[in-house]
């Protein structure tokens, strides 16, 4: 017996229905202003065909303030599961055409619905965050779905890789549930993010601020340091999640995407052009990155905050890679506060999922200064420590010039679990800086080959003193030379098995994809624990 066509044609206007969102005249108005829709942005995610959604026809059940007559077609988000680039990833897009896109006890209960059925299933999560905020009339049962999807977002995590795309308003609690995702993308100029708008500032403190200042897209990627990925709309913010999520594995049972690819042989001689004739000149660390990625192919993340320390996924060899390495071209390359939180979660994420690590090595210390002190960075510091000591994923390091001290550690050294430590022959691996060390380890002999002078010299003080001065500084230039010649290189540290081997900077690709290989199938047993204390 043939269905009714009556039922056909109700599940026909119902999804017409859900379709049109908001209404017409407001999906024209959005698409005026450059903006996509809901379903425009998931469209673009998903490969052509294979989007599911869920809860399609849910609706709200409020009766307050009026609501009972008000419909708020799929309850303002837009959830389901479909192929990215042909692997399974669930998502969620946030409707602003339907009541701002307000967020309710329903709009939530889907959104927790996708978060489950992600986990069961062990695929990425992408939100695309487009919202007013808690739907005020629903009162405490929407404070209750912040609540339920802040819970599954730490369920999910360390298990799922899960990204957020900011592409409109994302204020107050809400802000919160991309803070606990990995991976923030935030368009510039629609999207905003911060957890009390300018006139809550301004009634509290009397301080008067704009929302650029506070939750612009420049203000979270660049100061604050809440956004990974600033990009111009939100076609590009679609296309850069389908791109990070090309580097990433569906789980954290599962290895990431490499690819089956010849190892890379024989030498790249204009490696070499990249190293300053002098130590006391920068290298920029860009550029030797670009030399060992597979194509040059580098996605950085979180460019534009603590740009002393640059981290990001490449390809070497075919290998999906975590690089973390020092920018001698900002700050000298210094760890600070902010540095160390950056590489930090950065080490975490890849040994979550399964994902090697290479550290490239240029850093003279951590940043000093009082701010820096009062700010904690003993704190920070140790979280490089941390995060290093507790990652049980394949650890390359090379050293390229300077590694000075407690730095030196924290760039993860063999003494903090590195599998394999190459150096250039420009390395220098020392406790602290030829001249801080000459000035402390000689400051006898110095003295006395000044004193030496000065008694040597006839006349009154002034000539004893400039014959002190001249005899001090030429047992200084004296003692730099002797130390630079026996310590300013990476042979005491290879002779004591710190370093597995040095190499020529011409080699450092070919060395760098050999050793992800051959490091892949380690196994590395921890002790058992619930998890440690890192330094928060």
């Amino acid at each position: 017996m043939a269905i009714d066509p009556a039922l056909l044609e109700t599940l026909k206007q119902r999804r017409a229905e859900a379709q049109l969102a908001g209404g017409q005249d407001k999906l024209d108005a959005r698409r005026k202003k450059g903006l996509l829709t809901a379903r425009e942005r998931l469209a673009a995610l998903f490969d052509a065909g294979t989007f599911q959604e869920f809860g399609e026809h849910a609706t709200h059940s409020c009766t307050n303030f009026g609501m009972e007559q008000k419909k708020f077609p799929a309850d303002g988000v837009v959830c389901g599961t479909g192929f990215v680039n042909g692997s399974p990833v669930a998502a969620f897009a946030q409707d602003f055409t339907v009541g701002g896109g307000s967020l309710g006890e329903r709009h939530a209960w889907k959104i927790c619905d996708a978060l489950d059925y992600a986990l069961k299933a062990g695929i990425p999560v992408i939100g695309i965050n487009d919202s007013g905020g808690a739907r005020i009339q629903e009162g405490v049962a929407a404070l209750s779905g912040y609540g339920n999807i802040f819970y599954r977002n730490v369920q999910l995590s360390g298990v799922v890789p899960q990204v957020t795309i900011i592409a409109g308003p994302c204020i107050g609690g809400a802000a919160y549930s991309p803070a606990l995702t990995d991976f923030l993308i935030m368009v510039n100029g629609s999207g905003t993010m911060a957890i009390t708008g300018p006139s809550a500032i301004k009634a509290v403190t009397g301080q008067d601020v704009t929302m650029e200042e506070i939750g612009s897209a420049a203000a979270n990627a660049s100061i604050s340091g809440n956004v990974h990925f600033v990009v111009d709309n939100d076609r590009q913010a679609v296309e850069l999640g389908k791109l990070l999520l090309s580097y990433l594995p569906s789980n954290n049972l599962a290895d990431p995407p490499h690819r089956s690819m010849p190892l890379p042989a024989g030498r790249d001689e204009s490696m070499n052009d990249l190293i300053p004739a002098a130590n006391n000149n920068p290298l920029d660390m860009q550029a030797v990155i670009r030399k060992i990625a597979d194509d040059g192919q580098f996605l950085e993340v979180h460019a534009s905050f603590a740009r002393n320390l640059i981290v990001g996924f490449t390809r070497v060899g075919g290998i999906v890679t975590g690089i973390i390495a020092n920018q001698p071209m900002v700050k000298a390359g210094t760890l600070d506060i902010d540095a160390s939180d950056k590489g930090a979660r950065f080490i975490r994420f890849c040994n979550i999922f399964n994902i090697p690590i290479v550290n490239l090595v240029d850093v003279p210390g951590f940043l000093p200064g009082v701010p820096q002190e009062h700010g904690g960075i003993i704190r920070h510091g140790a979280k490089m420590l941390f995060a290093y000591a507790s990652a049980t994923v394949p650890k390359i390091t090379l050293i390229a010039r300077k590694a000075y001290g407690g730095a030196y550690l924290a760039m993860c050294s063999k003494d903090l679990g590195a599998d394999l430590v190459f150096a250039w022959p420009t390395a220098e691996i020392a406790v602290m800086g030829a001249e801080g060390a000459v000035g402390t380890l000689f400051k006898r002999e110095i003295d006395a080959a000044g004193e030496a002078a000065a008694a040597k010299t006839e006349g009154g003080e002034a000539a004893k003193k400039a014959a002190a001065d001249a005899a001090k500084q030429a047992k200084r230039a004296e003692m730099l030379k002797d130390y630079r010649d026996k310590f300013y290189n990476p042979y005491v540290a290879a002779g004591r098995g710190f370093v597995t081997d040095v190499i020529d900077p011409a080699e450092t690709r070919a060395t760098l994809a050999l050793a992800l290989r051959t490091t892949l199938s380690k196994r590395e047993i921890r002790p058992a624990k619930k998890h440690g204390n890192i330094p928060l």
